[in-house]
């Protein structure tokens, strides 16, 4: 009985915790239970590229960037500024799709995505540091044809 209460406490801790991971009060700010057809539509109309987070629930580095890098206060108003973030589980609903048609390999993938034709304009495969993010995404932001 206890092994069980463990479990269930366990698991809604992590389930909460993602999700802090994700709305952070100074970082990135990522849009939530939005389509893909959603961010292609919104990044068009902000002239902005796309970063993706294409993370996955297990992945230990992607636990790692959400609790420690994106809520960084420069790079959340870089990429708050610059992008419209989204931060998908490549396991779960259009994630599934998205993960073959951008040809995930490994977890964490960070995209810089141009809205207008779909095509990556950056990539980091991996674990990174904030101030190493930051200046990728400089250079995709400079790349920038939307």
């Amino acid at each position: 009985m206890n092994k069980r209460l463990f479990l269930a406490t366990l698991g809604l801790f992590l389930s909460w915790s993602t999700f802090a991971q994700h709305s952070s009060a100074t970082g990135i700010k990522f849009e939530e239970k939005t389509s893909w057809k959603e961010i292609i539509k919104k990044a068009k109309a902000e002239k902005k590229l796309i970063f993706m987070d294409a993370y996955t629930t297990w992945c230990g580095p992607c636990k790692a960037l959400q609790a420690k890098v994106f809520p960084d206060k420069q790079l959340g108003e870089f990429f708050n500024q610059n992008f419209v973030n989204v931060a998908i589980d490549m396991e779960e609903g259009e994630g599934v799709k998205l993960s073959g048609i951008y040809d995930v390999q490994a977890y964490p993938t960070l995209f810089f995505i141009d809205p207008t034709n779909g095509k990556v304009v950056q990539s980091v495969l991996g674990y990174t540091e904030a101030p190493q993010l930051l200046n990728t995404a400089k250079r995709a932001a400079a790349k920038r044809k939307v």
